[in-house]
């Protein structure tokens, strides 16, 4: 299997949380940044964070980071990149996610134009064709930029990680299952004859979280993910750690 570089994101504040669960689940080179933690992994560690961590917004693959002040720079960057070892011959790519801070490139339009074409050339060439039908699997990509450093990911989960499956209705501003969750970890309560007290229970978001973390259920085995679609993970592996 190959390895990369993985990013799980997070809610500002929870990046510790996660960070211990990442440890916690045996994931290697774990470092912590704002908003978000990288690990290690192949594509049976994408499918455990995304099966697993309670705390993550989401888990994406980092394609590259790079400093960029021209849109020529940044073109010839997302260029280089190797696409072609994640996104299918009929993947579809949008660039679903731009973010520009302090950046001499701003435009969060032509950055998603940029982007989007420096894909295509690089997807043209490597599989040798001039029609991307885009009909397949959803490889979303993210740009976040922040002083001129651009950090390029793809989407590996699809819908937050927040929505577990188990609520069919929602209710105004619910408190975020992730967040749920994050309070009932950072609290060290993890069942046995220790009782749980949620005076102000609402729709019973923190129970349900705690009774998962007790039960020790996986917060996204009742879900499916974008990177179900993929064909560089197989198929077995979702129904393996799933069982």
């Amino acid at each position: 299997m190959k390895k990369y570089r993985l990013i799980a994101s997070a809610t500002m504040g929870l990046e510790s949380v996660v960070k211990d669960e990442c440890k916690e689940l045996g994931f290697e080179n774990v470092e912590t940044f704002n908003g978000r933690v990288e690990f290690d992994g192949d594509e049976k560690e994408i499918v455990e964070a995304n099966l697993h961590l309670r705390c993550a917004d989401r888990v994406f693959i980092k394609m590259g980071e790079f400093k960029a002040l021209t849109f020529d720079n940044l073109f010839e960057n997302i260029k280089r990149l190797p696409w072609e070892n994640i996104i299918s011959v009929d993947g579809e790519f949008p660039i679903s996610w731009v973010s520009s801070v302090k950046c001499k490139l701003f435009s969060k339009s032509d950055i998603q134009k940029i982007v989007k074409k420096a894909i295509v050339e690089r997807l043209r060439v490597a599989y040798q064709t001039e029609r991307l039908p885009e009909t397949g699997g959803a490889y979303r990509v993210k740009i976040q930029a922040h002083n001129d450093i651009f950090l390029v990911m793809v989407d590996t989960s699809g819908e937050g990680l927040h929505k577990r499956g188990y609520r069919n209705l929602i209710n105004e501003a619910p408190l975020k299952e992730t967040m749920a969750a994050a309070l009932v970890l950072l609290s060290r309560w993890k069942g046995g004859d220790r009782p749980l007290i949620d005076p102000m229970c609402g729709t019973g978001t923190i129970a349900i979280e705690a009774a998962m973390i007790a039960r020790n259920v996986a917060p996204g085995v009742n879900r499916n993910f974008a990177s179900e679609k993929w064909p560089i993970i197989p198929e077995n592996l979702w129904v393996d750690l799933r069982d």
